[in-house]
């Protein structure tokens, strides 16, 4: 694997085909991907609505209604579409909730590193909850620290993808009854194969040059 290439051939795409579908056994390391990615004090944040079938892409491309109607169609032709949500808030009870699944698998020697862990992650939780008052931003960050991982692992696995932030997120909150379940929706990814006709699948990328974004010190 060359990642280089990897990621110089990773690129929006912006017409998927119908006809091509994701293998079930390759959906299964998506699905992997979303999992497992990291997170600040690995609170994972996040949740993911999977649509395989018309009938889910469907209900989501109804987020594209109005202004976003240039999109419905990426949503459509996809072999999958997910909705990327954040949670809304990370109370005592998620906290305990993550703790205990940590224990379970086997993180805490012994009972004092378990409340470390806590009273780690309870802190700086706190400090975006009551001091910055930025908790909703925080958790974002983190839900896009996923949905890198998630791009990046669908490009090595040879899967085209589109992110979007043009869809009515309201809309979704609705559909889904997110907000009644603590989350709410950031965007959407979708993923299969680009037609031939994909205009952007044969322009070479463009990036800013190494010695304007990096800096060795």
């Amino acid at each position: 694997m060359n990642l280089i290439e990897i990621l110089r051939n990773r690129y929006s795409t912006k017409e998927f085909d119908p006809e091509k579908k994701i293998a079930d056994e390759d959906f299964e390391q998506i699905k992997a991907l979303l999992r497992l990615s990291p997170s600040s004090t690995n609170a994972q944040p996040w949740h993911f609505l999977i649509a395989h079938d018309q009938e889910g892409k469907e209900r989501i491309a109804k987020s594209t209604e109005g202004m976003f109607g240039f999109n419905k169609a990426k949503i459509l032709n996809a072999s999958h579409v997910i909705v990327i949500c954040s949670r809304v808030d990370i109370d005592e009870n998620y906290l305990q909730h993550i703790l205990e699944k940590e224990d379970e698998d086997g993180r805490f020697a012994e009972s004092a590193i378990k409340e470390r862990q806590h009273q780690g992650r309870k802190m700086f939780v706190d400090i975006h909850k009551y001091d910055l008052k930025d908790l909703s931003h925080w958790m974002e960050k983190q839900v896009y620290l996923n949905y890198g991982s998630l791009l990046l692992g669908a490009a090595t696995l040879g899967i085209d993808a589109l992110p979007m932030e043009g869809v009515d997120v309201k809309i979704l909150d609705k559909e889904f009854g997110l907000r009644e379940r603590g989350f709410t929706a950031l965007s959407v990814v979708s993923l299969g194969y680009h037609k031939e006709e994909d205009f952007n699948a044969h322009l070479p990328k463009s990036r800013l040059p190494e010695s304007e974004v990096l800096s060795m010190i």
